[in-house]
């Protein structure tokens, strides 16, 4: 059977112990701007999440720009010259053109490598929901599947993926335009914090306004005990901007309800930071709640 190798993008959040002791992960590092500075965040970078974050803090906006064809060619090429199948799995196709271009690349290496099985899967995921589900394709892989039972299991599971976001700024959203400048000022005013989620089309939906951090941690534990679906999996990953402490505390909750799931916190890197800023916390586990 032929070996193949898993890859991703540096827009799958999550943290290095959840891929301990699994099958390989090649994460395509991604470009983003701010400071008046243009960087790559991922394997070879020159931005770390804690810097990024504190560039926001101090009052810059970022600005991120999708994978280009060409960027595929040097990470895919090698892989099948040395004998492997790949397999990538993109940031969801309902908020960026990545996997479009990562298509481009894989039917034109198609023709070159015709006795190679090439695929690009999207995963309807995004951040931290793309994380959870990289790490659970890596533990398939790990149980034996073949790479076509691996893009068929994606396929039939990637929507079962629950992702429930709160923002605690308004600024960063209405930099890239997902909410008005008048919307941004009054949810300020407010105290409003946001509860966005990854739709059936791998969209962002806003889907409550609660007022305060406490009463959107609520409103995300509320999801998930009407949602979790523990049968699917126990995995449960928590994402936060640059705000461990709102992890861990929200790690507790989980915890205190569903004792038997297995929870990870992961930090939110700079590509979807630059969306969403400091102190989010995304909530993401098996579920039909989606």
């Amino acid at each position: 059977m032929t070996d193949y190798q898993i890859f991703a993008d540096a827009t799958a959040d999550l943290c290095p112990e959840m891929l301990a002791g699994l099958p390989p992960v090649r994460f395509i590092p991604m470009e983003v701007e701010i400071g008046g500075r243009r960087y790559t965040y991922g394997p070879g970078g020159d931005l770390t999440v804690e810097a990024f974050y504190a560039l926001q803090r101090a009052g810059n906006f970022a600005n991120t720009t999708q994978i280009s064809p060409g960027t595929f060619f040097p990470w895919f090429e090698p892989v099948l010259e040395a004998g492997q199948d790949l397999i990538y799995f993109p940031l969801t196709s309902g908020l960026s053109g990545t996997c479009q271009s990562a298509q481009m690349c894989v039917e034109d290496l198609r023709e070159r490598y015709p006795e190679r099985t090439i695929l690009c899967v999207d995963t309807f995921c995004a951040s931290a929901g793309q994380g959870f589900l990289i790490r659970e394709i890596a533990r398939k892989k790990a149980e034996g599947l073949t790479i076509g039972e691996l893009d068929a299991w994606v396929r039939e599971n990637s929507l079962k993926v629950c992702h429930w976001f709160t923002v605690d700024v308004f600024d960063h959203l209405r930099h890239g335009g997902r909410v008005s400048a008048a919307a941004a000022a009054l949810g300020a005013a407010l105290q409003i914090k946001p509860m966005l989620h990854v739709n059936g089309e791998g969209r962002l939906e806003v889907v409550e306004k609660p007022r305060g951090r406490k009463r959107a941690v609520a409103a995300q534990m509320a999801r998930m005990d009407a949602g979790w679906r523990p049968e699917l999996g126990k995995l449960v990953v928590i994402g936060h901007g640059d705000d461990p402490e709102a992890a861990e505390l929200l790690k507790g909750e989980v915890l205190a309800v569903h004792p038997d799931a297995e929870v990870y916190t992961a930090p939110i890197g700079p590509i979807i930071g630059a969306h969403t800023g400091p102190g989010m916390l995304a909530l993401i586990y098996w579920g039909d709640n989606r």
